[in-house]
């Protein structure tokens, strides 16, 4: 059974896409990743994670862009913030039987892919506390009030940053419907802070995949994983939860700019530089705008 990794990128994210591979080649040398290109100016950082890492762009960009132009066009070309972020739906069509899905804003602290092991029980896995603030970036009110799932499924919502499941699980007519329908009562969702495909993929999951699993629900309990919990430990550039004492299984710099000054800027900096030596001059420490300070206090681990 084929099994792997793939992510989306441009030249603009050069610097992530980096990381994000060294971290996850310090634990796993093998495991196949697939570059799905963010945009058309990606041949640099498809070059370099080549040459460096093995990896592979995706084998039908044609198909990339028809299914990205048919879903932004069901809502109307103009309506996402970021509509590229549709691409990654791509994963479902690729070579492997089994995937995970990761943004390049994140690294990794184990051999990430043995996650892909819950795919024996479950379809589909995602591994964050998304849920724990609500249904905030994902659905407005309006799809409680109307009952368009139960308190339970509502708990399921994830962060798409990170996702796992299974090639042809869903079908292109799938993916179409749904995005039909969720375009029926955009009412249902919150794109107040330029989410795209958050709250529509997390309907679709949802409404049209019935085994899932959130890694977080597991028996040993998990750690977090996002860059705006401040109580982390550092050791040996490794992060640790004292809250459950184990270690993370990786970081997520969702709603924050990598920049220095930004949280655990010397953990992404060590994993960006593992291979090469560190420039003397790094990017002056970027400024939070009101928003993202709104955004951060909401977010829960």
């Amino acid at each position: 059974m084929s099994r792997g990794i793939y992510i989306t990128a441009n030249d603009k994210v050069m610097d992530q896409a980096i990381a994000l591979l060294n971290s996850i080649r310090l634990y796993d040398a093998d495991i196949p990743v697939v570059l799905i290109p963010y945009d058309d100016k990606y041949q640099a950082v498809a070059e370099k994670l080549a040459a460096e890492y093995g990896v592979q762009v995706y084998g039908d960009l044609q198909f990339i862009e028809r299914l990205s132009l048919k879903l932004q066009q069901i809502f109307g070309e103009k309506f996402f913030a970021r509509p590229n972020q549709f691409r990654k739906q791509a994963c479902w069509f690729g070579e492997f039987e089994q995937f995970l899905y990761i943004d390049t804003d994140i690294v990794v602290f184990e051999k990430i892919a043995d996650n892909l092991n819950y795919l024996a029980d479950y379809d589909f896995i995602c591994c964050d506390y998304q849920h724990r603030g609500g249904i905030t970036n994902v659905f407005s009110p309006q799809i409680i009030t109307d009952k368009v799932f139960s308190e339970a499924e509502l708990k399921e919502i994830f962060n798409c940053g990170f996702w796992g499941s299974k090639k042809n699980l869903l079908s292109e007519t799938d993916l179409y419907d749904s995005f039909a329908e969720c375009a029926s009562h955009p009412e249902y969702f919150d794109f107040s802070r330029k989410t795209s495909d958050q709250p529509i993929i997390n309907y679709t999951i949802l409404k049209r995949i019935n085994r899932r699993f959130n890694i977080t629900n597991r028996v040993e309990g998990a750690p977090g994983n996002w860059a705006g919990s401040k109580h982390f430990q550092v050791k040996d550039y490794i992060l640790f939860d004292p809250k459950v004492n184990q270690r993370l299984q990786y970081l997520h710099w969702a709603g924050f700019k990598i920049a220095p000054g930004c949280p655990y800027w010397e953990i992404w900096e060590y994993h960006r530089y593992l291979r090469e030596s560190k420039p003397s001059q790094l990017p002056t420490p970027p400024q939070k705008s009101f928003w993202q300070k709104i955004a951060n206090k909401l977010r829960i681990e």
